[in-house]
């Protein structure tokens, strides 16, 4: 079975250039931010709600969104100076998270407190009533519901909670919630970094991160039992996986496509991987294309080869995160890397003709 590409899955081409049916405004498909020193124009500046903005303590008003939109998903940050009460409403056939940042005073949805270690949850089509405290920061998504049901059942695979998906409030827990704040945080500077409208290939795998962070570790879905396979299957998985991704090393798998592929849930090959190797899957899988990127850079000096090349030969296709992960990982930089494989090169071939001499 293949995901469709426009609900959650990954585009299998990052060459060409498709034109999903959009759902939500594009844009230029790049995070932009804008400043308001009223509450109403701050209000009209979160694009594609309806929505009114009551200013609630004395003093000038600043306020900023950053948004990014996706195909058929919405992701913002907003921050507001003063307390305020809000009266909101998406569109029908959408569902909006919002996640405050901080632990306390995260505000109230209908009256219901948002703890904080709990997101704000709301069906589109129905207003609703935010009152925020001053100096207020949530991160916000919103998601076709087709687009999230079907997520959840071709990668997830398992059935959302409407029960869960009702209620105004849902606890998370701490650690969850930073996790979710920080992978939003990246989706959106990914969107802003960007100096050309984001491919479709790009926006697959972003829509997947979001919809990926929003499920770890299950807040949103049901309750059923992870089906655990035995041991020689667990490592079997994870075999299949690295191979997978080898073979693939040309673009950035993503974990929804390797729970396709090996017709495992994304919490049984989450399972697999932390038993076998204690880590995630995409920790790992971008930890193997790393370390293929470092044995071609120690090499180049038998085919001459740039750290760009040799990034995008490995599905790297941002230099700047790659240096960064690749520092991380090994504790130098790629262009470190390969200066150090030339010279060795170069003292080698010297060596050898002062020898012949």
């Amino acid at each position: 079975m293949t995901i469709d590409l426009s609900c959650a899955a990954v585009d299998r081409s990052h060459t060409a250039e498709s034109t999903p049916p959009t759902q939500f405004p594009s844009g230029s498909f790049c995070a932009q931010t804008r400043i308001a020193h009223d509450a109403d124009e701050q209000a009209r500046n979160l694009h594609g709600w309806s929505q009114t903005y009551d200013q609630l303590t004395a003093g000038r008003f600043v306020g900023s969104i950053t948004e990014l939109f996706l195909d058929h998903m919405q992701v913002f940050c907003e921050t507001t100076s003063h307390t305020l009460r809000q009266t909101c409403e998406i569109r029908s056939d959408a569902y909006w998270f919002g996640i405050p940042t901080y632990r306390d005073d995260s505000g109230r949805i209908d009256a219901n407190v948002i703890a904080g270690d709990a997101l704000a949850c709301r069906p589109g089509g129905v207003e609703f009533e935010l009152i925020t405290p001053q100096g207020f920061e949530i991160f916000g998504v919103v998601v076709t519901g087709e687009v999230l049901r079907r997520y959840a059942a071709e990668v997830e695979q398992i059935g959302l909670s409407d029960h869960v998906l009702s209620n105004e409030v849902v606890p998370i827990g701490l650690d969850h919630k930073a996790r979710l704040c920080a992978s939003l945080q990246q989706v959106l500077d990914h969107g802003a970094a960007s100096l050309s409208p984001l491919s479709a290939f790009a926006r697959n795998n972003l829509q997947a991160a979001v919809l990926a962070a929003l499920f770890d570790p299950g807040a949103l879905t049901s309750s059923e039992p992870i089906a655990i396979p035995t041991r020689p299957r667990r490592q079997w998985i994870v075999a299949e996986a690295r191979d997978y991704v080898l073979a693939n090393r040309e673009r950035a798998v993503s974990v929804p496509e390797l729970c396709e592929r090996l017709h495992v849930s994304r919490r049984t090959l989450q399972y697999c991987f932390q038993d076998v190797l204690g880590m995630a899957p995409a920790t790992y899988l971008r930890t193997i294309r790393l370390n293929g990127a470092r044995r071609d850079l120690c090499d180049a000096w038998r085919e001459p080869r740039s750290v760009q090349d040799v990034a995008a030969a490995w599905g790297f296709w941002h230099l700047s995160q790659f240096a960064t992960d690749y520092r991380k990982l090994f504790g130098v930089r790629p262009s470190d890397t390969l200066k150090a494989a030339i010279s060795a090169s170069t003292r080698a071939e010297t060596n050898v003709a002062v020898s012949i001499a």
